[in-house]
């Protein structure tokens, strides 16, 4: 198991990641792909990682956007899981030249 993080240890690692924020318990951050096929093709991507690492992020893809929340539900907030997932999917999105989605997230 995974301990939760301590506030300032949560807002230090989120500056190592463009586009994400905290949502109380979670963080979060959205992407915008060139097409839907691009879309789907990180969301299959994504989820080859989150099985290796058996940390489960929640997904919302519309159209070209996939929104993804990260929390360790079995922790009650957030744990080193979240921000290493986190890592994996800013890289994996930029990979497939996925960019920052501009405006709110969901």
């Amino acid at each position: 198991m995974s301990r939760l993080l301590a506030q300032e240890e949560i807002d230090r690692q989120l500056r190592d990641l463009p586009g994400w924020e905290q949502d109380d318990d979670a963080i979060r951050a959205a992407y915008d792909a060139q097409s839907f096929a691009d879309a789907v093709r990180l969301v299959v991507e994504v989820a080859d990682e989150a099985e290796q690492m058996d940390h489960h992020p929640d997904l919302h893809l519309s159209w070209v956007t996939t929104t993804w929340t990260l929390s360790t539900h079995s922790e009650g907030g957030l744990t080193q899981l979240d921000f290493e997932l986190a890592h994996r999917i800013a890289q994996a999105a930029s990979r497939m030249a996925a960019t920052v989605h501009e405006g709110a997230h969901g």
